[in-house]
This record gives C-alpha cells, sequence and structure tokens, in this order.
C-alpha cells in the first residue's frame, strides 16, 4: 500500500448517494457515497468494458456499470453481475478530524 493522499474535504463529495472521481497517483480512483451513507473508494474503471464506473447507478453497497450492467461490491471490489468476472481494487479511505477524505491506494485485489 502506498501512503495516505488527501482526495478532497468531505464537504465536497455528493451529500447523498453518488460519486466523484479523483486521480491518485496516476490511477482514476471513485469516492462514493452509499445509500447507507458510507464512503468508498474503489478503482474507476470496470474491469470488463473499461469505462467510469462512477457514472453508474449505485444502489447499497453496489455499484452497476452504465454500460453492461456489471455490478461490483464496493467494499470487497467483487463482480456480483455478469458479463464482470474480474474484481477491481478497493482502497482504504478514511475522514480526519478536519473532515479531510484521505486514501490509502492498494495495488491488488487481494481478499476478493
Amino acid at each position: 500500500m502506498s501512503e495516505p493522499v488527501r482526495v478532497c474535504s468531505v464537504d465536497e463529495l455528493p451529500s447523498e448517494v453518488g460519486a466523484v472521481v479523483a486521480e491518485i497517483e496516476g490511477r482514476r480512483v471513485a469516492i462514493a457515497r452509499d445509500s447507507a451513507g458510507e464512503l468508498h473508494a474503489f478503482d474507476d474503471t470496470c474491469s470488463h468494458a473499461n469505462v467510469s464506473l462512477a457514472e453508474g447507478e449505485i444502489e447499497g453497497q453496489h455499484i452497476e456499470c452504465w454500460l453492461h450492467g456489471s455490478q461490483f461490491n464496493m467494499t470487497t471490489g467483487a463482480p456480483e453481475q455478469l458479463p464482470a468476472t474480474i474484481p477491481i481494487a478497493v482502497h482504504e479511505l478514511r475522514v480526519d478530524e478536519d473532515g479531510s477524505v484521505l486514501v490509502t491506494l492498494r495495488t491488488t485485489t487481494a481478499g476478493v
């Protein structure tokens, strides 16, 4: 894993369900808020179609790719609906005491 990187302020994220994209160390990372208000960080590229996941629909802890309907668990990165069969990397996210969103990149999808 890399060192934590400040991505934004929590106030800059969607207040309800939604996602934004940040570039961290040359990687596109989606920062998403799920329907329970939890924040997630994961690679923004669908492992099936190479398009942005942040543009997809979020339901619960799942994000659906807008192009072919693949769904991924935002907590584990596991693909949970075809056509995708390869997981996406999830990253460590924390919000510090001043409201900064910090992301630590993981290089693998270990644990999926």
